[in-house]
């Protein structure tokens, strides 16, 4: 028998949950690691025969995942967590986040941000996809980028754009606030980011019109043609309010998928964000032409947006991934919780236990995640991919029995469960702590920096401790 060979770590006796083509599980299994590569999976016997690590870790009664890939978030949104509850999407965005994020200053994006990647390390989120509008000059942008990657996550800052003031911006009631930079200037600011952060980079720049019902259709075809110049997704909401498709229907007589594809800028490109509105020709189209879609089921639930039909689009071809978006809507970021609340509402829609399994969950978490964000290396274990990893307990009484891992995974497991997070073979969190990052002076500072803003925002009385009755406001649902 050959001499084992060197390799930095090994990750010894777990479950291996590989999510590779083949769908693999080692029940007792060990995964070997060296440089930011996988260099072995298999069962723990003929792994720990080829190799001789200078680190090993016992996983007996844990289960070793891919990263989690958060398809869509807005970090920025961590010091309002908990606040601007009871509204409908509409309401709340107009007279909540939006103010928000209008008082929210370059520092105070940059610290939101390094929150949102901690806690995101912490519930083993590997990659984000943070959809970055507060504010969004480029000094900003790239702060909240570094922010991210000081952390040790990989990922995009999908840079917000809005451009020019369109009829529909009107007819819904955007702040004027908002309109910093027109289409053009929108534009060039996103290449100028685009450029700092080149293809080496492990957080980059995304171009991100912020949503396709009321953005300037100008700045989302120099968006696309910005996306596929440097060979990057770009990213939008998309028709995440039930009024979204009709407003753009009444403004321009054709619905904004279906303008898209006329327009030949839907492609492999396109991220789209919540996609729960749509009609039958939207959906074969995004499924058509391979494009992603975020679906955040937390979110859509929180501000009862409705379901996105996760069947359809999946069978259309569509890249589906799931999100957490963001912590003033999501409350955490938490993918072991949007797992599991997938799972329950496509049950619910189709009054149907077999609608959608753990299984295909856990694949919309790591695997369908990573091809979203181009990151096709990453989302699954095997020999020569990312080392993007996730090592987590199974052994919290809440969990007990285990008798599939995949099942006690998504239904079970929470992120406290989280023992360990691995990023390209770089160890970013582990025994309750993310390496390098004063935590407590963090909170500490996130939390003056919150008190001063809910103040600055006008927001004190959505702090009270009991609140009664509800903020519905029905005219701008």
């Amino acid at each position: 028998m050959p001499e084992p060979r060197p390799c930095a770590l090994l990750l010894s006796g777990a479950q291996v949950v590989t999510v590779d083509d083949e769908r693999t599980v080692y029940t007792h299994g060990s995964v070997a690691v060296d440089g930011d590569r996988v260099v072995d999976v298999g069962p723990a016997d003929e792994v720990e025969a080829r190799w001789r690590a200078r680190r090993t870790i016992d996983c007996r009664g844990r289960a070793v995942l891919p990263g989690f890939t958060d398809t869509h978030t807005h970090l920025f949104q961590s010091l309002a967590r908990g606040i601007g509850e009871g509204l409908p999407i509409w309401p709340w965005l107009n007279h909540f986040m939006w103010p928000y994020a209008l008082h929210l200053d370059a520092e105070d994006a940059r610290v939101a941000a390094r929150l949102g990647a901690v806690e995101a390390a912490h519930a083993g989120i590997t990659t984000v996809v943070d959809h970055h509008y507060a504010p969004t000059d480029p000094e900003t942008v790239l702060a909240v980028a570094d922010a991210i990657e000081e952390v040790g996550l990989r990922g995009a800052v999908a840079r917000g754009m809005l451009g020019d003031r369109t009829k529909v911006a009107d007819a819904r009631g955007l702040p004027e606030g908002l309109y910093r930079f027109g289409t053009d200037e929108e534009l060039d600011l996103t290449r100028q980011c685009m450029a700092a952060r080149g293809a080496d980079a492990r957080v980059r720049i995304w171009p991100a019109p912020l949503n396709l019902s009321y953005c300037d259709q100008d700045l989302l075809r120099g968006a696309v043609d910005l996306a596929r110049a440097h060979g990057v997704p770009w990213h939008t909401h998309c028709s995440e309010s039930a009024k979204d498709p009709q407003s753009y229907l009444d403004a321009y007589g054709v619905r904004p998928v279906t303008w898209l594809e006329r327009e030949g800028l839907l492609d492999e490109h396109a991220t789209l964000a919540h996609a729960i509105w749509l009609d039958e020709e939207e959906t074969a189209a995004i499924g058509s032409r391979g494009a992603g879609v975020a679906h955040a089921p937390c979110s859509n639930a929180y501000l009862a947006s409705g379901t996105m039909a996760w069947g359809a689009l999946r069978s259309a071809g569509a890249v589906v991934g799931l999100a957490t978006d963001g912590p003033s809507a999501g409350g955490r970021q938490d993918m072991f919780e949007a797992m599991k609340q997938m799972v329950s509402a496509q049950r619910l829609a189709a009054l149907d236990p077999a609608a959608v399994r753990c299984e295909e969950a856990l694949e919309a978490a790591t695997r369908d995640g990573a091809r979203y964000a181009g990151l096709p290396e990453s989302g699954q274990i095997r020999m020569g991919g990312l080392a993007d990893l996730v090592v987590v307990d199974l052994t919290a009484l809440a969990l007990q029995p285990v008798h599939r891992a995949v099942s006690s995974l998504v239904y079970a497991a929470r992120t406290a469960d989280v023992e360990m997070t691995l990023v390209g073979g770089r160890v970013v969190y582990e025994d309750g702590r993310c390496p390098g990052i004063d935590e407590e002076a963090l909170c500490a500072d996130a939390g003056e920096r919150a008190r001063r803003l809910v103040a600055r925002a006008g927001f004190t009385p959505l702090t009270q401790p009991w609140q009664h009755g509800t903020h519905r406001e029905e005219g701008l649902a």
